[in-house]
């Protein structure tokens, strides 16, 4: 007989004794170990809140799930780490003004025309103590295989959701364990759910869409607010600089509020969470509840505190040889950056870089 326990076995320890309380109990654990896993994944947008409802549910495989790789690209070479010790975990996060491009069964052809409008990876560190967040402009101009170079984020358009992952992939010298695309739609009801959204706003303006003046400081977002936060990029004289970094501060806000003993203790919210993400989410195959929970087990001890944000460093913006307005990576500092990729330190890297650190000095 197999004894072996699997992650849902160690999160209900008490699964098969009747005792309400302690059936209770082992649901809150539930509850903040996947939740951690959440945010810990990229999730930052909330992609799997309240897991544990889901198992109880059997409602997890209602999120849809897409195959990510495709065995003919040439990939990075796997970290090597010893038997007895964790590796470091890269998540991309892919979030998009179209549900087109969130489309499981799209093929290249119909997602020709759509980008990626937020493309960032998290890595968790393999002492499961710090989560990494770097932003990638969307116009950086990088290889893209088996066709010129162009924008980071055509890629999707050029050959769907696996060449998308491997154009990042090959940017950061490393590879992507799991990958989440988010509809920015989603934005609006996970906001709302959570009963808004506080963020460290640095620029006062009025968002182009739905025409919302948001004040400098520290502002609470509604859910129709909150999407013409992570948006707005033409009030802005420095364009998607500072919408990169306003899609970063509005995650932590975001992390910050999910994470809070006010979201965890309510039942309610997570499951409103959930509803209101779950038409708007596709993750890869491998992320099933198993593995996710595991995740979370991992993660158990993880302090919020411990994340930090950064956008991957440039050399500006320029123009490409047929006339496109383009961000210029800086490729001296983005190996340095892949090292720490590779060495799984991204979190001591970010310590390097501050605000406006993505553009040259």
């Amino acid at each position: 007989m197999n004894n072996s326990r699997s992650a849902i076995d160690e999160l209900f320890p008490d699964a098969s004794n009747s005792l309400p309380v302690k059936r209770e109990r082992s649901r809150r654990r539930v509850l903040r170990y996947t939740l951690i896993v959440i945010g810990s994944l990229a999730l930052l947008a909330g992609i799997t809140v309240g897991v544990g409802y889901l198992w109880l549910n059997s409602t997890y495989n209602q999120i849809e799930r897409v195959e990510v790789i495709d065995p003919e690209l040439e990939r990075p070479e796997p970290i090597e780490v010893p038997a007895e010790e964790l590796a470091p975990i890269n998540i991309l996060l892919l979030g998009s003004d179209s549900r087109d491009t969130t489309d499981p069964n799209a093929n290249a052809e119909e997602l020709r025309g759509f980008r990626s409008d937020a493309i960032m990876v998290a890595q968790i560190s393999a002492d499961r103590q710090n989560v990494t967040v770097m932003s990638i402009m969307r116009d950086n101009w990088v290889p893209i295989q088996g066709h010129p170079d162009a924008k980071i984020n055509a890629a999707v358009a050029f050959g769907g959701i696996p060449l998308a992952v491997n154009t990042v992939e090959t940017f950061i010298d490393a590879r992507i364990d799991h990958v989440a695309l988010i509809d920015f739609e989603s934005f609006k009801g996970l906001t709302d759910a959570v009963g808004g959204v506080t963020v460290n706003n640095p620029i006062a303006f009025t968002s182009t869409h739905g025409k919302f003046p948001i004040a400098q400081g520290e502002v609470t977002l509604n859910g129709a607010e909150a999407l013409g936060f992570v948006r707005e990029r033409y009030a802005f004289s420095d364009g998607d600089y500072q919408r990169a970094r306003n899609q970063q501060a509005y995650l932590k806000g975001l992390l910050s509020k999910m994470l809070s003993k006010d979201t965890l203790t309510s039942p309610a919210k997570i499951t409103a969470s959930f509803n209101a993400i779950k038409p708007y989410v596709i993750v890869d195959q491998n992320l099933d509840l198993n593995t996710a929970i595991g995740l979370g087990l991992e993660l158990r001890d993880f302090d919020k505190s411990n994340i930090s944000f950064f956008t991957s460093p440039t050399l500006g913006t320029g123009t490409s040889g047929d006339g496109q307005s383009i961000v210029l990576p800086d490729w001296e500092e983005i190996n340095v950056l892949r090292e720490a990729m590779r060495a799984g330190t991204l979190d001591h890297y970010a310590e390097t870089r501050t605000a406006g650190s993505e553009l040259p000095g």
